[in-house]
């Protein structure tokens, strides 16, 4: 079975809106579109993933628009446009109907979850989605994401849309590996570690004050 991997870029508080430009997404009148420009030298680790090489993309439907609109129209010696323009594009819409019109573009019929699992079993390169919010949404309920690669920047947006929105089904991840380059981009790959582990460092019986504390918060809590 090959991997469905997860690429996205985000803030320090978790948003992954338009990162850019200004008029990437500028949904909910978003004013921050094109954080992430002033932070990009030379990246320290491969790009491998987002420049399309040896994957198939998964993408959403704001996605696959926002790459359509760009990538096409790029030089022909430009290697990431070359790449993208030639993988095979998977996309995830209730909107888009017919033919796309990106090269070696389909869209994903019926359930989304279950033709991405069936994307999975089958032969191939691995599955790579690049930003696509709500999809990623979507396939972490399902349990349908292999790994995610998550590059956060040093800033805070406080508003915009995020990587996981309230109620995003609770999970453990393990880091596999991490690297920060001189501009502060920490790029970290995570791999799903099963159910969130839970414990105490409280140890004994707890004090009176405690017992007070927690008949306090559980009043409130009412």
């Amino acid at each position: 079975m090959r991997k469905l991997i997860v690429t996205t870029m985000v803030s320090l508080d978790g948003v992954l809106q338009a990162p850019g430009g200004p008029e990437e997404d500028p949904t909910g009148a978003f004013p921050f579109g094109g954080w992430s420009f002033h932070y990009w030298g030379e990246p320290p680790r491969s790009m491998q993933g987002l420049d399309g090489k040896d994957r198939e993309l998964v993408l959403g439907r704001r996605t696959y628009e926002i790459f359509e609109a760009y990538w096409p129209y790029q030089a022909a010696d430009n290697p990431v446009a070359q790449n993208l323009n030639a993988a095979r594009k998977h996309v995830a819409s209730r909107t888009l109907t017919g033919a796309l019109q990106w090269n070696n573009s389909v869209l994903l019929r019926g359930d989304v979850v279950a033709a991405v699992d069936a994307l999975k079993s089958q032969p191939g390169l691995d599955l790579q989605v690049i930003g696509s919010g709500n999809l990623v949404q979507t396939l972490h309920a399902a349990s349908l994401i292999d790994e995610y690669n998550v590059w956060t920047f040093p800033v805070v947006l406080g508003r915009g849309k995020r990587l996981f929105e309230a109620g995003a089904r609770a999970a453990a991840l393990r880091l596999v590996s991490s690297e920060a380059s001189a501009s502060g981009i920490v790029m970290s790959t995570y791999v799903p570690a099963g159910d969130i582990p839970k414990g105490s460092f409280v140890q004994g019986p707890p004090s009176a004050k405690e017992i007070e504390r927690r008949a306090k918060v559980s009043r409130e809590g009412r």
